[in-house]
């Protein structure tokens, strides 16, 4: 069981509003840093490389031990409309077996439950690994300060436990074995110099509406442009899914209408081992007002999810070049391209991988299904490619309102989060030693 005096410890993280999404906020972003490593103790936050880095120390009770790096983010998304909570977001309360407040799920619980776990181990004297905190202040925001860090360490590391993952279910803990990677755009389409009346220029004026609306036309709806170079998926994968919830009831139960009649039966398929193309939003203007002008400009932000297997560098080119070839030759097309994440994957036989699905269920009672996810965390990725075979968990599930107003975690979870973590690190103590 979690104590109230944990709670409280917890409730301290999620007052804070670290919220890295809209660039508002650097003092409480360094607040939630500093809270980290003072929980840690052995813990110092790194400046220089975009949001504060957290890199700490929890030492093994025993020579000789392996490390193991405990790697989770402080930063949350913005609450949005304030109205649309219950209570206030950064003030979490316990109602009805549920923890409410932002980050309560996504990841300040997540991660203070693997922090918690590896500090009541070594005041026990029983930590057989040290454990490497590493935090990170820009996962919300797809930022690299983490990995730019990470790749000045010439440390080894045996392993990695990341808490930023969800359950299979609401009763089915899970070990996530492989990532989508991410590349995208913010567009920028200028089509004239200033605001034009409509009754005046409208049939002879450019429109960068329609002009932009032509650009991505030619690549959305059209994953299939992507498609080369993923990795297939094993038939053991294939047989754990056949667990798992179904695609229509998930979509169901997301408030998701299925994008065509195949959708819910290729639902893993398509969210878990191909690319996906998703134009994010569109404007120019203000949709809300009569207002009878052809604008300036249009902008658009879009991404593609990078399967497994596949190079999102080369994708994010590729993506590129077909949206330029579309701007009209009147127009002009601005593109940011936001850093690339690479895909991951570990193979559910790693040794690493097996003995944290063991922890688990000694755990909690049920046996993990070892599953993908179609989201990024490109740390794992930058983890993989170093050697560092990595174990995604967490405990997260489907109704935790993630990056939504009233996000919530079951405080049930919490506790299975704490208790896996704890015989997790107890696992890897004796599968590093072998």
């Amino acid at each position: 069981m979690i104590s109230t005096l944990q709670l409280e410890e917890l409730f301290e993280l999620l007052r804070i509003e670290s919220i890295s999404s809209d660039g508002a906020h650097p003092r409480e972003l360094r607040e939630a840093a500093d809270w980290v490593a003072g929980l840690v103790g052995d813990a110092r936050v790194v400046e220089g490389f975009g949001n504060p880095v957290v890199d700490g120390l929890i030492p093994a009770s025993v020579a000789d031990a392996p490390t193991v790096i405990a790697y989770g983010h402080y930063d949350v998304q913005a609450p949005g409309d304030p109205a649309l909570w219950d209570t206030p977001a950064f003030d979490p309360q316990v109602r009805d077996g549920w923890l409410y407040a932002r980050g309560a799920s996504d990841d300040k619980g997540n991660y203070w439950t693997l922090l918690r776990a590896a500090l009541d181990l070594a005041a026990a004297g029983e930590l057989g690994v040290n454990v490497r905190v590493i935090a990170d202040g820009e996962e919300e925001i797809g930022g690299h300060s983490v990995i730019d860090y990470l790749a000045t360490l010439d440390d080894h590391f045996a392993a990695a436990v990341i808490f930023d993952g969800g359950m299979a279910s609401d009763e089915v803990p899970a070990v996530t074995t492989a990532l989508r990677g991410l590349t995208g755009f913010q567009l920028r389409l200028v089509a004239n110099a200033k605001e034009l009346h409509s009754g005046v220029y409208g049939g002879a004026a450019a429109n960068p509406v329609h002009d932009l609306l032509a650009v991505l036309g030619a690549v959305a709806g059209r994953d299939d442009l992507f498609a080369a170079g993923a990795a297939p998926v094993t038939d053991e994968e294939r047989a754990g899914w056949a667990t798992l919830p179904s695609g229509a009831e998930l979509l169901r139960s997301g408030g998701a209408t299925p994008a065509d009649e195949l959708a819910a039966d290729e639902f893993y398929d398509r969210t878990w081992t191909k690319p996906s193309l998703t134009v994010h939003s569109i404007g120019s203007g203000d949709p809300a007002i009569h207002k009878t002008s052809i604008g300036a400009e249009a902008r658009a932000s879009l991404s593609l999810r990078v399967a497994p297997g596949q190079d999102p560098h080369a994708l994010g080119d590729e993506l590129e070049r077909r949206l330029r070839e579309a701007c009209p030759a009147h127009a002009t097309l601005e593109l940011e391209r936001w850093p690339d994440g690479e895909p991951a994957y570990v193979s559910p036989e790693e040794p690493v991988l097996a003995s944290a699905m063991a922890a688990i269920e000694r755990a909690t009672g049920r046996a993990p299904v070892a599953m993908r996810s179609g989201g990024s965390i490109p740390i794992m990725a930058a983890l993989v490619a170093r050697g560092t075979p990595t174990v995604l968990s967490g405990f997260a599930s489907a109704g935790d309102n993630i990056h939504s107003p009233n996000e919530r975690m079951a405080v049930r979870n919490l506790e299975w989060g704490v208790a896996s973590a704890r015989e997790i690190y107890r696992g890897l103590a004796e599968t590093l030693q072998r």
